[in-house]
């Protein structure tokens, strides 16, 4: 369980004070503050990612990262082959981290296939990501994991709240 404030140094909030008086060193504060809530968010993808690995559902999150990585190829020479790798480990019949899609989906990415372009998973991403975002999420958004990670949020925000 969170502990808050409490678990933070005494003389924190007198250190913190004094950079403020620095505008120089307010905006080096600001900029730490966004960087920690930046790595405090990916913890948050983390924390849904080894939500999913427990659930025995993170071939979603995989593909879906997948999916975006392979959209940023810029090289039309790489999107052939890393087209066929992503359909080979979610979308194959024999894929090892086969992904629940319905037939339809799975024939139109099967047919993009044919001549892959960074769109050709788009379909089968969407439902993954409404899957995702209508049953798996929901549920995490339930789970004790979400709710230490909320409370260390909102325990940080209300941190930077005091200190500015």
């Amino acid at each position: 369980m969170c502990k808050g404030l409490a678990s933070l140094p005494t003389g924190c909030l007198e250190r913190y004070m004094k950079f403020h008086a620095n505008t120089h060193m307010a905006v080096v504060l600001l900029i730490q503050h966004y960087c920690i809530f930046v790595h405090l968010c990916e913890n948050g993808l983390c924390a849904f990612t080894a939500f999913l690995v427990s659930e025995f559902s993170e071939e979603n999150i995989l593909f879906y990262f997948a999916c975006e990585e392979y959209r940023r190829t810029k090289s039309t020479t790489k999107l052939q082959a890393k087209a066929q790798k992503i359909y080979d480990e979610f979308i194959g019949s024999d894929a090892p981290r086969e992904i629940n899609i319905d037939h339809e989906t799975r024939d139109i990415t099967r047919d993009n296939m044919l001549m892959p372009s960074s769109s050709c998973f788009d379909p089968a991403q969407h439902k993954i990501y409404m899957l995702m975002a209508k049953d798996c999420y929901p549920r995490f958004l339930r789970s004790p994991t979400y709710r230490d990670l909320a409370c260390k949020v909102l325990t940080y925000l209300f941190f930077v709240f005091i200190c500015l």
